[in-house]
């Protein structure tokens, strides 16, 4: 396949690009970390997005969408990357309408895509409860009941909990915590009885939650005990989306270090011309470039259903988890003692490295995925 973008895919990166410069700078992230903003996004920022259409790009047009497939997200998830911008885009329009386009029935659909792409409605995916990324971990458990399904368990590292509307959560029905089988996907509103949700500081200041559930009533998502299916592909495309993302942080990286060697000095030259430097730089660039090659790929195999979508999305995102630490690392030392002041936005590229990093998978959970795809 070709890995390049069309004239479309262009002329919308180029508009996510402008829009992400002049309306979500890395100050208005600082901004709401200082404020201990309760929400944790600009709500006018928000609606501009939504307006543009992004929350409904890989929505069919059928159900009030763009249809514009994960490349057209994936350039605005890149742009939204290089300004850390803070909204509820990946856990709403990737991870949430990726469950209902995948599990939900043609009512659910009908009923709710829409309002995720007009930003009436936010989703958050409850998946993790442990430290370590587990798909089949699960041990909250989900009950049928008159109404529908009970669910009571506890969540951690819920992507925008504290602001979703609904909740996706990854609850067990049957078998234990590590079988495939047994998975049930239920949706639950997060102002439901039942529901308790403590909001967390982040380091890098990206909005998530730990949350509690004690028989929270739900409506079922899929097939009950079969939701592992539904799971992983929402999971790969999640894992895809959020490596271009972390793309769009590591070029912004790359790019503010170069800037910087060429314009501080030392004995009188600039930095940039020490040979010990020169090959880092080069280092650096080498892993950059490689990374736009996988994430473009990886993009492109979701919008074809390739069948190779599962070993993409490990390899992309071990790939993007390694540069992103790289780069974000080597940027900070590069700026010297200026790259460890808050002062610097240098450093908040490094956070949201290692957040970003451990979210849906680090490197050693991919790496052993991919061998396990490839018959190892």
């Amino acid at each position: 396949m070709p890995l390049v973008l069309n004239e479309e895919q262009n002329m919308l990166k180029d508009a996510a690009k402008d829009f992400c410069t002049n309306n979500t700078p890395i100050n208005q992230l600082r901004t709401l970390r200082d404020d201990k903003s309760a929400q944790g996004f600009d709500s006018a920022t928000w609606q501009q997005m939504v307006e543009l259409g992004w929350a409904g790009i890989t929505i069919p047009e059928d159900f009030g969408g763009l249809g514009f497939g994960f490349l057209g997200m994936g350039v605005v998830m890149e742009e939204c990357g290089r300004t850390l911008a803070a909204s509820p885009l990946f856990s709403t329009a990737v991870l949430g309408a990726s469950a209902i386009l995948h599990g939900g029935s043609d009512q659910q659909k009908s009923e709710l895509l829409p309002q995720v792409a007009a930003g009436e409605l936010l989703l958050a995916l409850a998946l993790e409860e442990k430290a370590h990324h587990s798909p089949y971990g699960a041990e909250t458990t989900a009950e049928k009941s008159s109404a529908g399904y009970k669910v009571s368990g506890s969540k951690k590292f819920v992507l925008d909990g504290h602001i979703a509307n609904k909740i996706v959560v990854v609850a067990r029905s049957s078998g234990k915590a590590g079988d495939v089988e047994g998975l049930t996907l239920v949706l639950v509103d997060r102002d439901s009885a039942g529901v308790n949700v403590t909001r967390t500081i982040m380091a890098d200041s990206r909005n998530a939650s730990n949350i509690e559930f004690d028989g929270a009533e739900g409506v079922l998502l899929g097939e009950e005990g079969k939701g592992a299916a539904v799971l992983e592909q929402v999971l790969d495309a999640g894992r895809i989306l959020l490596s271009a993302e972390m793309l769009g942080g590591v070029q912004e990286c790359f790019e503010r270090t170069v800037e910087y060697l060429k314009v501080r000095e030392q004995f009188g030259v600039p930095i940039g011309s020490f040979q010990a430097l020169k090959h880092r730089a080069s280092q650096m660039f080498c892993e950059v470039e490689l990374s736009k090659s996988v994430v473009l790929e990886a993009l492109s195999a979701l919008d074809d259903n390739s069948d190779q979508i599962p070993e993409l999305a490990s390899l992309t995102k071990a790939r993007l988890n390694d540069t992103f630490n790289l780069v974000s690392s080597e940027g900070v030392q590069m700026h010297g003692g200026i790259g460890m002041t808050d002062e610097y936005e240098i450093g908040f590229f490094m956070k949201r490295s290692r957040v970003c990093e451990h979210a849906l998978g680090n490197s050693a959970f991919h790496r052993d995925r991919y061998g396990v795809t490839q018959g190892y």
